[in-house]
């Protein structure tokens, strides 16, 4: 059975959004995967499946959660292989004159004229790196509010998406996909 990595957006924010690991494991398991597990309570699962196909599993997981919570919990997967490229790219695109690097999971991948709009944005001491699935924003140790919106990532490309830091991605890259 195929494994994924499927990463939750906007849960444990305020008090009416919550979704405790243990809950988040047995909605999980209502979808019908198996070998479920969590890391932090940011909403990061692995998980299998007897589902084939990325969007059918996040199809799944959205209705199982939807039900647990009574709220929408969009849901965006990775196979262990997607997930460790992004690792990788975040890697080598990380470099000791950051301030800060953000790492946007995208449901899908944007399109070329809203990446196009994006990278207009960038600042002397910023930038956007955007491969497939994973916007990279790089924010040097110049960086001023305002010169990129870490928080207009996810509109300026017109997808679904939910961030995590370098070090969760990383370290699920390492604990998961190896």
């Amino acid at each position: 059975m195929p494994t994924y990595v499927a990463f939750l957006r906007a849960i444990n924010l305020g008090a009416k959004r919550k979704f405790p690991k243990g809950d988040i494991v047995t909605a999980t398991e209502a979808a019908g995967a198996t070998d479920v597990q969590t890391y932090i309570n940011t909403g990061n699962v692995l998980l299998t499946s007897r589902l084939r196909s990325r969007a059918k599993v996040e199809a799944a997981l959205e209705k199982a959660y939807e039900e647990h919570t009574g709220f929408a919990v969009p849901t965006i997967a990775f196979t262990p292989a997607e997930l460790a490229q992004v690792a990788a790219d975040a890697q080598e695109l990380t470099s000791p004159d950051l301030e800060r690097h953000y790492l946007y999971l995208l449901k899908e991948p944007p399109a070329a004229a809203a990446v196009e709009k994006l990278l207009a944005k960038e600042g002397a001491a910023d930038r956007v790196v955007v491969r497939g699935r994973a916007a990279h924003l790089l924010l040097g140790k110049e960086y001023v509010a305002g010169n990129v919106d870490p928080w207009g990532v996810e509109k300026s490309l017109g997808v679904v998406a939910t961030n995590r830091n370098l070090n969760v991605v990383t370290t699920l890259s390492q604990k998961w996909c190896s």
